[in-house]
């Protein structure tokens, strides 16, 4: 052997390691491997989590609402009208003549001292609803007051709860469609908070109520009504808080 062959390293063979020094150096070089690359199928795994739980939230959120609807729209089909309930007063919310009927019916009948009908036209006479409601009592003063500034439910309570602490009232007969009571109960409840409130729903003939899951058009008007009481609801809670 010359000296030039001596001063070749044993352990490689023209720049390649022999099998002994591979399989020394091959656990090192995969852990290295391991820790300095990245796993490919770790960033899919957590984009695919993320997906899951964004459409996990979505359904929790739609099935609550269709929950809480479906709640809304019992609670108003299986309404029922109080029995011989008096109260010191009763407020009719106006939007409709079957509404302004039953109140001045309950007044007639004695359930109560003094009518409110808040939300009357302002070109609108007594006379003219005297006439429309077939009252065997003319709407006198003393008893029947017209309220001409409330636009919407918020303004019906802004100026009922005036006229009941006007007049010192501690309990009210509150008469409106059926599907409307839950959002004015929610108003006047805002508006007089230490006053009685007795709900008294008015049926329109023409809505089916009972049945309101086969009516195109009174599904319809529910789920209005339900936006509508659930802006409510918000907007106290968030005046509430303020």
């Amino acid at each position: 052997m010359t000296h030039a062959d001596t001063a070749i390293d044993p352990v490689l063979e023209d720049g390649v390691p022999n099998v002994s020094e591979r399989q020394a150096c091959t656990p090192q070089d995969q852990v290295s491997a391991d820790s300095s690359g990245s796993n490919p199928d770790q960033p899919r795994k957590k984009r695919s989590g993320l997906r899951i739980f964004v459409v996990a939230t979505v359904i929790a959120l739609v099935a609550g609402t269709v929950g809480q609807f479906l709640w809304f729209a019992h609670l108003i089909a299986t309404a029922e009208v109080p029995g011989k309930t008096n109260a010191d007063a009763i407020v009719v919310l106006t939007g409709g003549q079957a509404r302004v009927n039953e109140a001045v019916r309950l007044l007639e009948e004695g359930r109560a001292g003094r009518l409110l009908i808040s939300g009357v036209h302002p070109g609108t006479t007594r006379e003219q609803l005297a006439a429309v409601t077939s009252s065997n009592m003319p709407l006198e003063r003393s008893s029947v007051d017209l309220d001409r500034d409330a636009l919407n439910t918020a303004g019906n309570a802004s100026e009922t709860a005036t006229w009941v602490r006007k007049n010192g009232f501690s309990s009210l007969l509150v008469v409106t469609s059926a599907y409307h009571l839950p959002r004015a109960k929610v108003e006047l409840s805002d508006a007089l908070p230490d006053v009685s409130l007795i709900a008294y729903p008015v049926f329109s003939k023409d809505l089916k109520l009972d049945t309101w899951y086969r009516e195109p058009a009174t599904i319809r008007l529910l789920m209005r009504e339900y936006l509508k009481y659930i802006v409510a609801r918000l907007r106290i809670a968030v005046k509430s808080v303020s």
